[in-house]
């Protein structure tokens, strides 16, 4: 049987990254660095939220996408108790970089990519999941990638037009956010997260791709194509009508009369 001293080793508690019903830890298994995720010692032994963290892992075990920090396994470590292992993916938190006037131009490229693409994966997954905020965003040590890691509790058939909307507002108070403290004025970007946090939720966006799609400045794009392409196809078809090759006018048998279609030009 392995020796759990040296199955574990380097256990150490990030006070910064806890949640609300869990404690977070790094640690070493087997020589390699993890996180650890445990239920608090207030909440460990109720079996209500016992069953919410295994429920937790069972649903996100499956999910696999490269904003998201992954799940490897679910087990009892000894002076802690059940935890999820997940990946290392040690860094700061955008709130972290908030407070530290750290928000970089780089960083909110990632909010303004990879953030939206993770939540449009988790909205494709119907995962219900923690309000999004700067506390549960981080960016990993040297590479600086972009990591959720708090993703979701329950998945569903389907998410309520409600679930929906919220993430949308989310996203938006954090975009915010770091605008303000990077001191970014982009106007796109600006303009994006008023949308989205409209107090009017049928003025928001209705889905995470829609705000894709503002954010890259599509769907104007794509409605002017739309416009210059049936302008086109209507400025071809005159001067169809207006060629020899042009129907010749249609004549009525017992009126004696001609319609032209030359006369619509």
């Amino acid at each position: 049987m392995t020796d759990q001293t040296t199955r574990w080793t380097e256990i150490e508690h990030l006070p910064e990254w806890d949640e609300e019903f869990y404690h977070i830890y790094t640690a070493k298994k087997f020589g390699k660095w993890v996180m650890i995720k445990t239920l608090r010692p207030e909440y460990a032994d109720d079996p209500r939220y016992q069953a919410m963290i295994e429920q937790e892992f069972d649903v996100r075990y499956s999910l696999a996408h490269p904003n998201i920090i992954m799940i490897n396994d679910f087990e009892d470590i000894p002076g802690i108790g059940r935890c999820i292992i997940t990946d290392d993916v040690y860094g700061d938190s955008l709130r972290k970089l908030i407070d530290n006037g750290k928000v970089t131009p780089a960083v909110i490229e990632q909010l303004r990519h990879q953030l939206v693409n993770a939540l449009e994966y988790i909205q494709s997954k119907h995962i219900v999941h923690s309000p999004l905020k700067p506390e549960n965003i981080l960016f990993t040590e040297n590479i600086g990638n972009l990591k959720l890691i708090d993703v979701g509790f329950e998945q569903r058939p389907s998410l309520s037009h409600q679930s929906t909307s919220d993430d949308i507002y989310n996203y938006g108070k954090v975009l915010t956010e770091a605008l303000d403290a990077a001191g970014n004025n982009d106007s796109t970007l600006r303009r994006v997260a008023r949308r989205c946090t409209d107090p009017d939720p049928k003025k928001r966006f209705r889905d995470m791709q829609q705000v894709h799609l503002a954010l890259e400045n599509r769907g104007s794009r794509h409605l002017f194509l739309v416009v210059i392409a049936f302008l086109s196809l209507m400025i071809l078809l005159l001067l169809w009508l207006k060629s020899p090759y042009a129907p010749s006018p249609v004549t009525t048998g017992s009126a004696g009369f001609a319609f032209n279609l030359l006369s619509l030009c």
